[in-house]
């Protein structure tokens, strides 16, 4: 509501001023300023450390629309909100991607947790749920309270640099790539080559917390801790064990990653065509952008956290009925598997689960990160306009 709220004020705001792009822009900072204020002015020397200023960036575009406008307001916008972030620095996209990554694993990891569960090919009977809400219910009722969030912290200490790599190298490779396929435009092409591209560097990055995550999410899990589970990772399957299943995450998310990125910046040409800071289409636009790409490759997100997991009950299954199996190696061979333990509906096992983990996960992913963006590159303008109307004084 508030957002809705912090929408209205904006077009408003700008109805009142005769529609003047410059008077709505300079009424945007004072919108900012109530949404994120506490963040900002709490952490100002921190943000001003993290985001410092580049030589040689583009500088911020500002609007000189009249001396009594200036008077109103000495924070004046730039006329839109994308026109902010092309002079953002990388260390601001990374600060931005590094705390959105974070807080979508951790808000949904309860729900990761029982996808988890419901993908297992050869559950116990004991691990077998109807739906996510009964997966929920048993798990607390029978293993504790905490049970669902084993394993957050391997995942927050992986995803703060790969989600920091991951929008960091998206942005760059957008415009970089826009630039050349359709200059002065969106291309729909050059974001899901983006999104490729920061996909190989996202899994990459977080592979190894995922492999010891999902081994901690498993039923009747044997390690004591994350540590307990990479040492014994490390000694009993080597060191490419973490790394198993890189090949399948990358057949997985780069497909996921591209229809993702192109859906999301498809939605925001509709829902938000003049690209202004507006919550409620980003959550929008990324949450149907998230259960699309979801949905469609869940048979890959099945094979992967077998390979992950490397699941006791499917192994057991494998050798009894075709000799001794100590691994699934390779997405050909989990393709089998699955198959030849679930048939066809095995590999839409945990479907369910899957898209409601990610509708709200993207969309805070993206709430997060261009509130983040706009709000620490608008932090930085400010201050560099501050420093120069000291340095003309």
């Amino acid at each position: 509501m508030e957002a809705d709220g912090f929408v209205r004020r904006r077009r408003m705001t700008a109805e009142s001023a005769g529609n003047d792009p410059g008077v709505a822009g300079a009424s945007a900072g004072a919108e900012v300023r109530w949404l994120g204020g506490r963040f900002l002015g709490v952490s100002e020397s921190i943000v001003g450390s993290l985001s410092p200023r580049i030589g040689g960036e583009t500088e911020l575009q500002t609007v000189d629309i009249s001396r009594n406008v200036q008077d109103q307001s000495d924070d004046s916008e730039p006329m839109d909100y994308e026109g902010l972030p092309q002079g953002a620095s990388t260390s601001t996209h990374m600060l931005a991607g590094a705390v959105a990554g974070i807080m979508e694993h951790c808000l949904m990891f309860p729900i990761d947790c029982v996808k988890t569960r419901m993908q297992s090919l050869q559950p116990d009977p004991a691990a077998r749920y109807r739906n996510v809400m009964d997966a929920l219910r048993r798990i607390v009722a029978t293993e504790g309270a905490w049970r669902p969030m084993r394993g957050l912290n391997v995942t927050a200490i992986g995803a703060g640099p790969a989600h920091a790599l991951y929008f960091a190298s998206y942005e760059k490779l957008k415009k970089t790539l826009s630039d050349v396929i359709h200059p002065g435009a969106n291309s729909h092409l050059a974001n899901g080559a983006a999104g490729c591209v920061a996909t190989l560097l996202h899994d990459a990055a977080m592979n190894p917390s995922e492999v010891v995550k999902q081994r901690m999410q498993m039923y009747n899990s044997p390690y004591r801790g994350a540590l307990d589970c990479i040492s014994a990772v490390w000694r009993n399957e080597g060191p490419r064990a973490f790394y198993r299943s890189y090949t399948t995450q990358l057949t997985m998310n780069v497909p996921f990653q591209a229809l993702h990125f192109m859906t999301y910046e498809y939605l925001q040409e509709l829902l938000n065509p003049h690209r202004q800071y507006n919550p409620s289409s980003h959550m929008l636009s990324g949450a149907l952008a998230g259960a699309l790409a979801a949905a469609a490759t869940t048979p890959l997100d099945v094979c992967k956290t077998l390979l992950n997991t490397q699941e006791s009950l499917a192994l057991s299954s494998l050798s009894a009925n075709q000799g001794a199996h100590r691994h699934i190696t390779g997405l050909a061979h989990a393709f089998r598997t699955v198959y030849r333990l679930g048939g066809l509906r095995g590999y839409f096992k945990g479907v369910q689960a899957r898209v409601i983990y990610q509708m709200p996960s993207t969309a805070i992913s993206w709430s997060v990160y261009e509130f983040f963006k706009y709000g620490l590159t608008k932090h930085q303008h400010d201050k560099r306009r501050a420093q120069q109307m000291e340095a003309e004084m």
